[in-house]
Order: structure tokens, then C-alpha cells, then sequence
């Protein structure tokens, strides 16, 4: 048998509801059926899925993969790309409805000639959640969808996902990887092998773990491309938003631990990516004065014995300290940690450390920078000291 040229990739997990309309929408796409497969990377074992899959058989390849495991969305994911055959893996979430020409366009218009790009479709309705607290979310029969899947193909999609709009394109352009979401996404299979481009599963919870995923392949030199004309809908469904925001604020930090950025420590102080995009060039002219030539960083350590985090350090072009003196604080150098990150975020638990020691180039810092990054050394600290 001929390889398929797509491989749909579905992370799975009690949403039999949403999964139907999904199915069928697939079922229905325009593109030639021997074309594409669906994968499902599934965290259950659960008889009624089975049953699901079956009303496929001879309508279309629907393979899956199942262990009984905790969710967690990367696992599932991943489980679905190493089981997936074809030339192009395309991420669909199991509550989003794709357009019957999705599949077919995403051939024809940014894969056809072997393109080595990461191509992001319109998912509409993104904001469409309910709190826990109601009852079962009324999923509509599929003709509801199909009608209005009809009616986006001549809408002005723009208005309805806010990420391809003009008011978002300044930042798209300095952080494309920032407006990434999974709920579809495709991208060459051979560029995921390429360069070791699996989810990470260390995002044990709800999270950026799309995010992040998406800035690994922009780092690889694979283009992130708006696919506006490759779109789907987005089902409502049920969202715990305190349990939400719990687990977000843990992923973030080890988001920020695994890249100590000052684009995402401002991006989680300052309200999100286009807030900061606009606020970029002031941060940037204020950091350089107070470090000029270099950069500021968080290091931590022990003094007399003291778990302690120092703030505001000065860090030279290869992010080390830029003062040698400043070592010599701490009780052992060879333990020291640098970290290139200011302070406005840092990816540790709540008093984490004994004492936190806040250096003089922060107050020189403007009230509302100065004060975030107090709020933030206060918040990883017993005890603060500020110059």
C-alpha cells in the first residue's frame, strides 16, 4: 500500500461527545479518502470509543493507539505520531469540526511541492467554554455544523479568530510561535523526526505545551504560516477555570524553566503577547541602561548556608556574570546557577528560597517594571533585601 500524504492526529480522552462530529467531519472531507489517515493517541480503554471507530470501517483509515493513563495532551499526542504513516502530520483537537475542503487545501495550497513549512489553521470559537458547575454541554447534530461551515466559507473568519487579525500581526511577527494552537496544525513528518520535534510531556497539565512545541520548530528554521483558508469549529465543552488556572500558573514556570526568555517572563507579567509586543521597545531601552552591554539575570545559591536567590545581576554577551566579585557571595561557586531572566517571572514555587537579594540596577528600573519584579522576588522569598 501507498503511504498517505496526511496523518490526522487526534489526542483523545472522554470527549466521545465532541470526538462524533469530529469523525464526521472527516468522513465528509473532499480529499481523496486513500490520501489521509486518522490517528488517535488515546488515555483510556473504554468500549464505547471502540464502537465509535468501527462505524468508520470502509469509510475511511482510523487507527488507535490506547493505554490507561493519566491526560496528559503531549502523551496522547505523541502516542498518535509515532503510530502515524504519512507524509504530512496534521494536529486536530477531538473538539474541533473541520470545513469539507480543510484536508484538500492543505495538499494542494502548502504542501504540494514538499514545502518544509508549519502551516496554522483558523480555529473559530477558541473562547466558546462553560463553567463545570452546569450540566452536560449540548453538542448540536452534525448538520448544525455542516450549515455553519457552509456559511464560514464566505465569512469574514478574521472577526472570529482573533490571531489572524491586523490588530495581532505586529506580534505574530515577533512571536509567530506565541499564537500556535494544536486544535490544527500541520507540519512534515520528516521534519518532526529531523529535529527530535515530539510534544514535551513534561506539561503534565492544562498548559502552553503548544506554545512551546510551536517555538521549537520555529527555532528549527521551519516557517510558521497562518493558513487562513484551512479552518474549523471549535465545540464547546465543559472547562473547571480555577483547576485551569492552577495548573496553568505550574506549566508556566516550567515552560520558563526550560526557556528563560524575556519575551515569556514579560509575556506572563504583562497580560499576554500583544500587550507586550507593544511595550517591547521601552523594556528593551530601560534594561540596556541599567545594563549596558549586557543583560540582567537571576543567580542563585547558598550564603552561609542559606538558600538564596540574587536579583538584578549584571550578565555579560555569554550570559555570565559580568562582576567576578559577585560569586564570591555565595558559599560555593561550582553550585552556582545563572539564569538570564530579570525577574518579572521566575519559574520557581512559592518561598522557595530563605532570602532573595534584589542589586541595584532594578530600582533604577521604572515603577511599573521595579514593582513586578518585587511582587515576583517577594512572592519566591521569605525574606526580601532590596539595595
Amino acid at each position: 500500500m501507498n503511504k498517505p500524504v496526511l496523518s490526522i492526529v487526534i489526542p483523545y480522552k472522554q470527549r466521545l461527545q465532541t470526538l462524533k462530529p469530529v469523525l464526521r467531519s472527516l468522513a465528509e472531507q473532499t480529499l481523496d479518502r486513500a490520501k489521509f489517515e486518522v490517528v488517535l493517541g488515546v488515555l483510556e480503554h473504554d468500549p464505547e470509543f471502540a464502537a465509535l471507530c468501527r462505524e468508520y470501517t470502509g469509510k475511511m483509515k482510523v487507527l488507535s493507539v490506547q493505554v490507561e493513563e493519566d491526560w496528559n495532551t503531549s502523551r496522547a499526542t505523541n502516542l498518535g505520531i509515532r503510530q502515524a504513516s504519512g507524509e504530512i502530520i496534521c494536529l486536530v483537537d477531538a473538539d474541533v469540526v473541520l470545513a469539507p475542503t480543510a484536508l484538500q487545501t492543505l495538499c494542494d495550497r502548502y504542501f504540494q511541492h514538499g514545502h518544509n513549512i508549519c502551516a496554522m489553521g483558523q480555529v473559530l470559537g477558541y473562547e466558546e467554554v462553560v463553567p463545570t458547575e452546569v450540566g452536560d454541554v449540548e453538542v448540536r447534530p452534525f448538520e448544525h455544523y455542516r450549515k455553519v461551515l457552509e456559511e464560514l466559507a464566505t465569512a469574514d473568519r478574521v472577526k472570529l479568530d482573533p490571531r489572524f487579525s491586523a490588530e495581532y500581526a505586529s506580534a505574530y511577527a515577533r512571536y509567530p510561535w506565541a499564537f500556535a494552537r494544536t486544535g490544527l496544525m500541520a507540519i512534515p513528518a520528516e521534519t518532526i523526526r529531523r529535529h527530535d520535534l515530539m510534544l514535551d510531556e513534561g506539561f503534565v497539565s492544562w498548559g502552553p505545551e503548544d506554545q512551546e512545541w510551536a517555538l521549537r520548530i520555529s527555532r528549527s528554521g521551519t516557517p510558521l504560516v497562518l493558513a487562513h483558508d484551512v479552518y474549523g469549529i471549535h465545540l464547546p465543552h465543559r472547562r473547571d477555570q480555577a483547576a485551569q488556572d492552577v495548573s496553568a500558573s505550574i506549566t508556566n514556570r516550567y515552560y520558563l524553566a526550560k526557556w528563560p526568555r524575556l519575551d515569556l517572563e514579560l509575556a506572563l507579567t504583562f497580560g499576554g503577547w500583544v500587550e507586550i509586543d507593544a511595550i517591547c521597545p521601552e523594556i528593551e531601552r530601560e534594561l540596556a541602561g541599567v545594563a549596558p552591554g549586557g543583560s540582567l539575570g537571576l543567580v542563585r545559591g547558598k550564603i552561609d548556608g542559606i538558600p538564596t536567590l540574587v536579583v538584578g545581576a549584571v550578565l555579560d554577551g555569554r550570559a555570565e556574570l559580568a562582576d567576578p566579585e559577585l560569586g564570591e557571595w555565595f558559599d560555593c561557586r561550582s553550585e552556582l546557577e545563572v539564569i538570564p531572566l530579570v525577574g518579572f517571572a521566575m519559574p520557581f514555587e512559592d518561598q522557595f528560597f530563605e532570602e532573595c537579594r534584589v542589586l541595584a540596577p532594578i530600582p533604577k528600573l521604572s515603577e511599573k517594571y521595579r514593582e513586578a519584579v518585587y511582587r515576583e522576588a517577594n512572592r519566591v522569598s521569605r525574606k526580601l533585601v532590596t539595595a
